[in-house]
C-alpha cells in the first residue's frame, strides 16, 4: 500500500512539475494558464464536490480530481510546448 502511494505521489510530483514547465513556457497557451487558475481555486476553495469535513470522502475528491485534471490538461498542450516540458522536467 505504501508503494502505491509513493508511486502516486511522485506521479503528481512529476506532472505538476511539468505543469509548471509548461506555464512558464513562452508559448504557453491562455487557456492553460486559465485552467491552472482553477485547479488552484478549487483547492483553495470551501466549495467542494465532496466537502472536507466528510472524514475520507472529503479529502478524495480532492486527492482524485487535481491529478486528473493536471494530467488532463498536459495532455491537450501543443507537442512543442508538451516537449520542452517534458526536457525540463527531466
Amino acid at each position: 500500500m505504501f508503494k502505491r502511494l509513493a508511486l502516486l505521489w511522485s506521479m503528481v510530483r512529476g506532472d505538476a512539475r511539468q505543469l509548471w514547465f509548461a506555464l512558464r513556457h513562452p508559448a504557453a497557451p491562455g487557456w492553460l494558464k486559465v485552467g491552472t487558475a482553477l485547479i488552484a481555486l478549487y483547492l483553495l476553495s470551501p466549495v467542494d464536490i465532496m466537502p472536507d469535513w466528510l472524514p475520507v470522502i472529503g479529502v478524495v475528491d480532492d486527492l482524485v480530481l487535481v491529478p486528473l485534471a493536471i494530467r488532463w490538461l498536459l495532455r491537450r498542450l501543443p507537442p512543442d510546448v508538451a516537449q520542452a516540458a517534458a526536457r525540463r522536467r527531466g
